[in-house]
């Protein structure tokens, strides 16, 4: 009797220790959040500008989401993209303005891949309203854009928040878009909408989700990047980690934009923790947040544990699911950009045009003076490092010579101001003099290594001009480095007299302060300014002149040059060896 009561109260007691356990499993639930962001049409394990295999690509992305999904539960898996999807490679150029009647592939691409939402990234903006808007239409994946507003009725032109439902826990994506649109691109791009401030919108919409939606987890997908005190034109262009500090509700904030990688943990207004990351750009590694909700009794969350890791996944294989089902847009591809449409007698690099004048940025200058017929030209090495080789030169070279999808612009701008303009422009390329100087570029770090020779500024701001012959003092401060010597053909250049100034729409809608803080016309007076514009992007303007002239040789203009060469020399040799010894 004693023996029997002794067993029913240990199997009492077991099945009330299996019972407890379970109410501890059912209790807890993990979810993994996967995001991705600055895709830039990289679709491919190929670089479909240079011709050669590379590292990253949606092919890769496949691949480390079915091994996530798979080994994690799909049901508990969220896959996030954080915009700036629609350009960058020949893949989306092809299927935002050559093929229009097939769905766009990063529409297709999102539903393969089964997306939960996604932002929209102001390079989406930049491929103008038929495209994004097709982009949006043609997916089932949420495209979200809180700040981006109908100019019309004050109302969101996009979806501003998304839930999503996972093992009975309620999530909440925000999507906030950089605001500095109209400081960078034609306001026919952008036409009917306006770009709310992003701590505003963020302000106003987080209470919006905790009153209406009482989230047990609330996302912000921000296509800003974390360096608040950067301003471009009127508008704070990243304010992702500000809003985390300073907007209490936020458990995660994914951000994008600014290309650099960033995991870190910051304390709010209300002394709460929010994960903050970014993976960069390319695809060449994804962001990874788990939660783990821990429920009280009454199936309420109690507690949210989040950890967070960027994930290489560079070197993993492509998933061939992925590949075998956009094999035929990879063929079509390929084709566009393989077709030839010229011939080079050499080399064209743009290592030369950190230094002086160059063949690759002044085949630019050519270019933009002929289609435009006028007296100057602006330009920049919009890639660091870009060659187009001796022999055929084929479509995939043009991505190579210009990168974005920017019109070209005719614009008026006095004498004074095409002086002040470069001597902005060259004080962001080079360093101040000083006596113990030993380099010529202006790195971010004061002693540069091959391991960190990053520029303080982007190179796609370094602008030359052409059409006029000047020099540039780099003994001199800035006000004082640029002297124009004449017009290009010997003829006298004046500071009162105003030229016909061709340059791009990033450029002549203010885009790197160089019109504005450098040339000294405020933005609204922009618009004006401008005599003539392009209907297509500059690039297929450059590609139809090659195809015209169908030979091009690498010569220079030879209208400018950096002074006293004795003293710029040393300094040029040098920073060169630096940047680019190994590749020369």
């Amino acid at each position: 009797m004693t023996y029997f009561r002794y067993f029913c109260l240990t199997l009492i007691a077991g099945f009330s220790t299996l019972s407890s356990m379970n109410v501890m499993a059912n209790s807890e639930v993990k979810i993994k959040l996967i995001q991705t962001t600055d895709v830039h049409g990289n679709f491919f394990p190929y670089n479909f500008i240079t011709r050669s295999p590379w590292k990253g690509s949606m092919a890769r992305v496949a691949s480390a989401v079915d091994s996530i999904r798979a080994t994690a539960g799909k049901e508990n898996v969220l896959l996030l993209d954080n915009g700036d999807i629609l350009q960058g490679q020949p893949t989306v150029y092809y299927y935002n303005f050559i093929d229009t009647v097939t769905p766009h592939i990063a529409s297709r691409i999102y539903d393969f891949l089964e997306y939960d939402a996604a932002t929209i990234g102001n390079h989406d903006v930049e491929t103008g309203h038929p495209v994004y808007d097709r982009w949006i239409a043609q997916t089932s994946v949420p495209v979200l854009g809180a700040n981006v507003l109908d100019e019309a009725t004050g109302e969101p032109y996009l979806t501003p928040y998304y839930i999503i439902e996972r093992q009975g826990i309620r999530i909440a994506v925000l999507g906030l878009l950089t605001p500095a649109i109209p400081a960078w691109l034609p306001r026919n791009l952008w036409s009917g909408l306006k770009f709310e401030d992003m701590e505003q919108c963020a302000e106003k919409w987080i209470k919006i989700i905790r009153e209406k939606e009482n989230p047990d987890l609330i996302v912000g997908l921000f296509h800003s990047g974390h360096e608040y005190t950067r301003r471009t034109g009127d508008f704070h262009e990243n304010a992702s980690l500000q809003i985390a500090k300073t907007i209490p509700g936020f458990d995660i904030v994914f951000m994008g934009h600014d290309h650099q990688r960033f995991n870190k943990i910051v304390g709010n207004s209300e002394g709460d923790s929010v994960v903050v990351i970014n993976p960069a750009n390319n695809a060449n590694a994804i962001s990874v947040v788990d939660v783990t909700f821990e429920k009280d009794k009454s199936g309420k969350v109690a507690k949210k544990h989040i950890s967070a890791n960027l994930v290489d996944i560079e070197d993993i294989a492509p998933s061939s699911r992925y590949m075998a089902e956009f094999q035929k847009d990879y063929d079509k591809v390929d084709e566009f950009v393989s077709r030839q449409i010229g011939v080079a007698t050499g080399d064209f690099s743009s290592h030369e045009a950190f230094f002086g004048p160059s063949a690759f940025i002044d085949l630019v200058h050519k270019l933009q003076l002929d289609i435009t017929g006028a007296d100057i030209s602006f330009a920049a090495p919009l890639s660091f490092d870009a060659t187009i080789k001796e022999g055929p030169v084929r479509v995939s070279d043009m991505f190579n010579l210009y990168k974005y999808e920017n019109l070209l612009y005719t614009m008026s701008m006095s004498g004074k101001e095409i002086k002040d303009y470069l001597e902005e422009s060259y004080s962001i390329w080079i360093q101040n003099p000083s006596v113990d100087q030993k380099h010529l570029l202006l790195f971010s770090s004061k002693n540069p290594s091959p391991a960190d020779l990053s520029f303080k500024y982007p190179s796609y701001n370094f602008d030359s001009a052409a059409g006029i012959r000047y020099t540039v003092d780099v003994t001199k401060p800035k006000g004082e480095r640029v002297s124009i010597l004449s017009m290009a053909d010997g003829t006298p250049f004046s500071s009162d007299k105003t030229y016909k100034v061709a340059v791009n729409s990033y450029r002549g809608n203010g885009g790197g302060d160089l019109m504005t803080k450098g040339a000294g016309i405020k933005h609204a007076d922009l618009p004006s300014r401008i005599i003539s514009s392009t209907d297509l992007d500059l690039r297929y303007y450059m590609l139809k002149e090659i195809e015209r002239l169908g030979t091009i040789t690498p010569t220079t203009l030879d209208s400018w040059k950096f002074v006293p060469e004795k003293v710029a020399e040393p300094l040029i040799k040098r920073d060169r060896a630096l940047l680019f010894s190994e590749k020369e």
